[in-house]
């Protein structure tokens, strides 16, 4: 979706909020609503749970962002940052923000957009700018065609329901736990009891999406957990950057429970967290 630059790096009104300040480093605060002339349904349904993705919870999650507004109007302003494309588009409501996978677009031309995930006073790190409302969208076209479903901003971090989002490999053979740290899977285990204090674990990560509210989400696992519950895979938000593949040992503050809006929920994951390869 329109975001998590991400993904990553920037994008709309605080509805990713937590993702999406996200508690996560305060980039965005609430979910804004839509604007008077377009409000209607929107945003999707979040699933918080340590299992994997509810079947049910994802289609209405799908069916809401569906049914989110559209508005339609000419490109004012647009960039591009973190394979993501900024545009501002003049609608009968008033200009707006919007942002999404990278396609092209100049300024001048028409498009039609959905009012999907709303983020207020988000701040872009890459483009060192601040937009006081802005929509991580992922449907976004030129007018008088279907707006394409756009890769989602935030996909690539979608815990609706626990699991990890389809995790680009499996580690299964152990790896050793950094001196005086954990193990993913007793995060998951004692995520209630841990929640708050701060972790050091060590695994390889295994997807890796940048700029997106203003950090990057790394997924990691040491072959610990299981991969039917997603209890094998954690995230981990911070500035540092990683590569997939690279052994990592992170250490950062354990949060649980964390509701994104639009069904990105995370039962536990490790934010603000110190990188060292090895």
């Amino acid at each position: 979706m329109l975001l998590l630059e991400a993904p990553l790096t920037d994008i709309r009104a605080t509805a990713f909020c937590a993702l999406l300040s996200l508690a996560v480093n305060g980039a965005c605060s609430k979910p804004a609503g839509q604007p008077a002339a377009t409000q209607a349904a929107g945003g999707g349904q979040s699933a918080m749970a340590a299992g994997p993705a509810d079947s049910s919870s994802a289609g209405a999650s799908a069916a809401a962002a569906q049914a989110a507004p559209m508005v339609t109007g000419p490109v004012l302003e647009t960039m591009n940052a973190s394979n993501y494309t900024y545009v501002r588009v003049k609608t009968d409501a008033g200009d707006v923000w919007a942002a999404s996978g990278e396609f092209k677009v100049a300024v001048g031309d028409r498009v039609t957009l959905a009012l999907e995930m709303p983020m207020e006073n988000f701040h872009s790190e890459t483009l060192k700018r601040d937009f006081p409302l802005i929509y991580f969208t992922t449907r976004i076209g030129r007018e008088g065609e279907v707006p394409p479903a756009m890769p989602a901003m935030m996909s690539a971090h979608g815990q609706a329901g626990g699991a990890p989002a389809a995790a680009a490999a499996q580690v299964t053979e152990p790896i050793q736990p950094a001196p005086g740290g954990t193990t993913v899977a007793n995060v998951w285990a004692n995520r209630k009891s841990l929640a708050g204090k701060t972790v050091t674990v060590r695994g390889k990560v295994v997807k890796f999406n940048g700029g997106i509210m203003g950090r990057n989400w790394i997924h990691i696992q040491d072959g610990t957990g299981a991969a039917a519950d997603g209890t094998n895979d954690l995230l981990v938000t911070s500035d540092a950057a990683a590569k997939i593949g690279d052994v990592i040992t992170v250490t950062g503050t354990v949060a649980i429970d964390k509701d994104f809006t639009a069904g990105y929920a995370y039962a536990v994951l490790v934010e603000g967290a110190k990188i060292e390869v090895k």
